[in-house]
């Protein structure tokens, strides 16, 4: 039996077996229980380096992450990855000039393109990751990925291939920790969420088309555009039982005509963001009981804070924060608290946050250990559980997209969703003991340089994406004893006694292939 199907079957033995629970968790627990949900699972010494500052001083400093110096070695990290140091404009007058080549049917201008797009692709991502794994900025870490879900854009459309790194960069993650207004107010504005769901193109009924055309718009910018409106309500904010209207989506449409960026005006003097008086709806609006006299952008402005201010938003929020750090079904008990610290705080997010990791609900012992990682939570807590240095992201990226997560790869703007249900499966469990197998052996190369830039990353068969090159690589393999007493008492005595029984090549395979460390 080859050693990846011995490795299955320990696994499926394994299954069944819960997560350690206890009725007061010991101060390793708490410790390992915040460094599981705040970030993204411990690193070697970080268990012991949390109880001796203690957990609540630890949470704290998680919740103003500026108080915590950046690591030498990842700021030159980042440094070296100019794409996502580019300003959108440098960046999109980049990616418009390479699709102009593309079209005139140049074979070099097509590689030229193809060559930008990877490097956009996989220097964002190495940001991200980078981060992620790295970063003692756990919790922000975390909250960029949250916030990115709920205000989810598609790096596959379009000019947003050249947009996410700055929507990441400048709409999200300043904000992440911020106020909820002030976030829901830059992603209303930045470019990618314009182009994602068409806003740019939404203008006031009988706004001439050549009138577009002669300011380089697309022809197509001839009418009312509903899709960011919608969204806007359905997602960002109120949620779909919120309390509003069909009608109420189109006055809302309206409301934000006018909000544009145009290509041109973002490569000549990096401006993100323009309101067009002429493409708006000057006429007044009914909506959501409100009569909404002409007013310019300050229609949109007063909308946001509306529906940013508005009890539905408030518990949709709450419900999400409690969904993602407590249990998939968070109690309503705390939902209701969580949405009353939202009001009362004008949405800011840092104290509502507070509120959550002080409550009785998120250290109950039966919501310890139980929520299922995502395949983006499981791939970076495995990098960091096993302490390696990630030179090469594309392995990881390979391995996102097998799982069914291609980084800024959700085509839909309710983004991934975070429960149990969303990524359970017996074809999910195979993926991820693949993948298990290939890092504990060393043949995932994340230390070794990506190959030459213009090879695809979806060139290599899918099947293939988290294998090996060759055999297994003894120097690059992870050091199951030191894996273990990283994770500490999140492995259950039975996972433990399996690996223990097991040959010493299977050990840390099994460790990262057990249902304890698929949980958090």
């Amino acid at each position: 039996m080859k050693w990846s199907s011995r490795l299955a079957v320990g696994v499926v033995c394994l299954i069944a077996i819960s997560a350690v629970q206890a009725a007061d968790l010991s101060v390793e627990q708490r410790a390992l229980h915040v460094l599981n949900r705040l970030g993204y699972g411990p690193r070697p010494g970080d268990v012991g380096k949390v109880v001796d500052m203690g957990v609540e001083r630890y949470i704290r400093a998680q919740l103003n992450p500026e108080t915590i110096p950046l690591p030498a070695s990842l700021t030159q990290r980042l440094d070296a990855l100019p794409i996502v140091q580019m300003p959108a404009g440098e960046l999109l007058a980049e990616f418009v000039a390479a699709q102009k080549a593309a079209k005139q049917e140049d074979e070099k201008g097509k590689q030229q393109r193809r060559a930008l797009v990877q490097r956009i692709a996989e220097q964002t991502a190495a940001a991200r990751l980078v981060r992620a794994i790295d970063s003692p900025h756990q919790l922000e870490e975390v909250m960029v990925d949250f916030w990115f879900n709920h205000f989810n854009v598609f790096a596959g459309k379009g000019l947003d291939r050249a947009l996410v790194a700055s929507y990441e960069r400048d709409a999200i993650r300043p904000y992440a920790l911020g106020r909820f207004r002030d976030l829901l107010g830059a992603t209303a504005k930045h470019p990618a969420m314009l182009f994602y769901l068409d806003n740019w193109l939404s203008v006031a009924p009988g706004y001439q088309a050549a009138v577009l055309r002669k300011r380089g718009a697309a022809a197509s910018a001839t009418g009312l555009n509903e899709n960011y409106a919608r969204e806007l309500m359905e997602l960002h904010t109120l949620g779909v039982d919120g309390g509003y209207r069909q009608k109420d989506v189109t006055e809302l449409a309206r409301m934000l005509t006018g909000w544009t960026f145009h290509p041109r005006d973002m490569i000549d003097g990096g401006k993100t963001f323009r309101f067009d008086p002429q493409r708006h709806d000057q006429g007044d609006k009914e909506w959501r009981a409100h009569h909404v006299a002409a007013g310019g952008q300050n229609e949109g402005e007063w909308a946001l804070d509306v529906l940013a201010s508005d009890p539905a938003t408030a518990r949709r929020i709450s419900y999400q924060l409690a969904q993602y750090f407590v249990a998939d079904r968070p109690p309503a008990a705390l939902v209701d608290r969580l949405a009353l610290r939202f009001l009362t705080t004008q949405g800011d997010i840092r104290a509502v946050l507070g509120t959550l990791f002080d409550s009785p609900e998120f250290w109950a012992s039966d919501h310890v250990g139980t929520k299922f990682k995502t395949p983006y939570q499981y791939v970076v807590s495995a990098a960091r559980a096993a302490d390696l240095k990630v030179v090469n992201v594309r392995p990881i990226l390979r391995t996102l997209a097998q799982l069914g997560m291609p980084l800024y790869g959700c085509q839909t703007p309710d983004g991934y969703r975070n429960t149990e249900q969303a990524w359970l499966s017996p074809d999910a469990l195979s993926r991820r003991i693949n993948f298990a197998t290939a890092l504990a052996s060393g043949r995932v190369p994340l230390a070794r340089p990506a190959e030459p830039e213009g090879r695809s990353m979806g060139e290599r068969p899918p099947e293939r994406a988290a294998q090996a090159v060759g055999g297994p690589d003894a120097a690059a393999a992870i050091d199951a004893d030191r894996l273990m007493q990283t994770l500490g008492s999140s492995l259950s005595a039975g996972t433990r006694g399996t690996v223990a029984n097991s040959a010493p090549f299977l050990r840390a395979a099994l460790v990262l292939g057990s249902p304890d460390f698929m949980r958090h």
